[in-house]
């Protein structure tokens, strides 16, 4: 037991949400993390307990609850391969709609009404709008988006069926690195573009692959929403607060509301690094879209929410730091 309200939190073991239990530390909580460790580092783990299990673990979850005396959760254990998904949907149908659904029922069934799920602009599939509001039409063109709308719906009836509070963040790209250096962004395979043009750069990696030149974007690369994993961390802090002081289920999109061509980063980086950036172009990667650029008004009139490391500069200088001096 801790005077410090316990918050359970789902693949706290990994990138953002390893990041997040930071935040969540600095706010004045305790986040115990649960992970099997099937991709994430318990040398992430630097902010409060570790609990190794599975989310399908019924009397794990319930346990953990007691223990602890959770006050509310958040969920951050999926898979999030676009191309993987439509190599394989049913594995990403059974973990991030089964495995999630798993746990949500084990949360309710332990007493605990506020949860936050990690979600992305990937429900949206080939947006018609840009920015993107939360009530564009939700078209997924590839199995992992597919899979975290399929959860936003089964949350949307658990919270009609029980005292369950839900928020679903549907953020674009997280990016960038702990500026502490304590946590950081370690995925083996890497497929994200910045930790990938970092090594690049660095000499740790392969020349960066740039996939697709051909989309109708004005250099012909993909636009998209950059969002540093500090900023995205707050807003689970601030989710977690909200739905604890009784807020109301729903869904909001976090980003910085200004997209970037992989070609303007490469530039970018190019600039902060003082590095060129070696590269190749290959072909498209199946089920990306186009263009995802955030409207997050709707989160910062409800959270008082505002990005403030968000710039290339910062995300580009954090990312290099952590994979030059990275400990797991």
């Amino acid at each position: 037991m801790t005077s410090q309200p316990a918050i359970l939190v789902a693949g706290g073991a990994g990138y953002i949400g390893a990041q997040t239990c930071k935040a969540l530390k600095a706010a004045g909580f305790l986040p115990v993390t649960l992970d099997n460790l099937s991709t994430g580092y318990a040398a992430a783990v630097k902010f409060g307990p570790l609990e190794r299990g599975d989310l399908r673990d019924r009397d794990l979850v319930q346990q953990i609850v007691a223990k602890y005396d959770i006050k509310a959760a958040l969920h951050f254990a999926a898979f999030s391969l676009v191309g993987e998904s439509v190599r394989d949907p049913a594995k990403y149908y059974d973990n991030n709609v089964g495995a999630a659904n798993a746990f949500a029922s084990a949360l309710i069934g332990a007493g605990v009404e506020s949860f936050v799920f990690s979600s992305t602009a990937a429900t949206y599939g080939i947006p018609t709008a840009s920015p993107i509001p939360e009530d564009h039409a939700t078209v997924p063109i590839n199995p992992y988006g597919a899979s975290k709308l399929a959860f936003e719906g089964a949350l949307r009836w658990l919270g009609e069926a029980h005292p369950f509070r839900w928020t679903a963040l549907r953020y674009f790209n997280a990016a960038g690195a702990d500026p502490d250096g304590e946590v950081g962004e370690s995925h083996e395979p890497e497929t994200h573009l910045i930790p990938n043009l970092c090594k690049a750069v660095l000499g740790t990696g392969p020349a960066l692959t740039v996939f697709g030149q051909d989309y109708p974007t004005p250099d012909g690369t993909p636009i998209r929403d950059y969002i540093h994993v500090v900023d995205l961390a707050e807003a689970h802090v601030l989710a977690i607060r909200r739905l604890m002081a009784g807020g109301e289920n729903g869904v909001f999109n976090v980003g910085t509301g200004e997209g970037v061509t992989v070609m303007q980063i490469i530039a970018a980086a190019e600039r902060v690094l003082g590095k060129k950036v070696p590269y190749s172009v290959g072909p498209r990667r199946a089920g990306d879209p186009p263009s995802l650029v955030a409207d997050s008004s709707r989160l910062q009139a409800a959270f008082g929410w505002k990005p403030t490391c968000s710039d290339l500069d910062t995300i580009i200088r954090t990312a290099a730091h952590w994979q030059q001096t990275r400990t797991y």
